[in-house]
């Protein structure tokens, strides 16, 4: 029985202490949750377990507070960046940020996103972006691609009808209160070290005072796209790239 004990500098992976045993509800294959594990590393490894703050809004996102064992707020529609420049303006000291899906960050929630951005509040907004309401139906959203088929645009996205969607990312990285802007994903592991990478470097800023962050995930929905989980991460990689090109966008941290 011994010989079965693995020794803790001998294990490939641990979990992070900040990631709470509850039963996640994210579908298989999600990429909420593997973002949800890579917050709660860096947050440990800054040592900022008693300094983070959370602010979780509506959709997929909200039950963040459930697994991540830190201080959250909870936020309207949309209005979690604007709680989070609140927050970090009442305590400077603390590390600030929002988890927010695409519907919430870039439709309702536009103006907050783009003035908390220019605010250089020292804030960093987590984007998760899969291109489609997931928890509400699997309505189109604003990064929903062209030719995209959802339960609201069943034929595909139509410019002429729908408009075209929406690289608020790029709108970001625009604004001079904005000190570090970039794009990642989660579907491999060199994608998710560099995803954590940047979820640290924007942490990193903030805490130094360096201005506000936005940090895009571009991800799956394998139960909104009616994929599995395997063919997802494919078509993700096969289509979203192209309009989400990976990368910072913006970067001036080391000024």
């Amino acid at each position: 029985m011994a010989n079965n004990i693995i020794s803790e500098e001998n294990l490939v992976y641990k979990k992070p202490t900040l990631l709470n045993d509850n039963r996640m509800h994210y579908c298989p294959g999600c990429s909420h949750g593997v973002v949800h594990k890579l917050v709660a590393e860096v947050i440990e490894e800054m040592g900022m377990t008693d300094k983070a703050i959370g602010i979780s809004p509506v959709g997929c996102a909200v039950f963040a507070y459930n697994y991540i064992d830190i201080d959250w707020q909870e936020a309207a529609h949309g209005r979690a960046p604007a709680l989070a420049c609140a927050l970090k303006r009442l305590m400077p000291d603390r590390l600030v940020f929002t988890y927010q899906g695409d519907g919430d960050l870039a439709c309702i929630g536009t103006a907050e996103t783009l003035h908390a951005l220019n605010r250089a509040d020292n804030t960093t907004l987590i984007f998760i972006n899969n291109a489609i309401y997931g928890m509400t139906g699997g309505q189109m959203a604003p990064t929903t691609l062209i030719g995209q088929k959802t339960s609201t645009c069943p034929y595909g996205r139509d410019p002429q009808l729908h408009g075209y969607p929406l690289n608020l990312t790029e709108m970001a990285a625009l604004l001079p209160g904005a000190c570090y802007v970039t794009r990642q994903s989660v579907e491999s592991v060199p994608s998710i070290r560099k995803a954590k990478q940047a979820i640290r470097k924007a942490f990193e800023a903030n805490m130094q005072g360096k201005g506000a962050c936005l940090v895009e995930i571009v991800s799956t929905c394998s139960s909104g796209w009616k994929m599995s989980p395997e063919a997802a991460n494919e078509w993700m990689k096969e289509n979203m790239f192209s309009q989400y090109p990976k990368g910072d966008l913006k970067d001036t941290t080391s000024l």
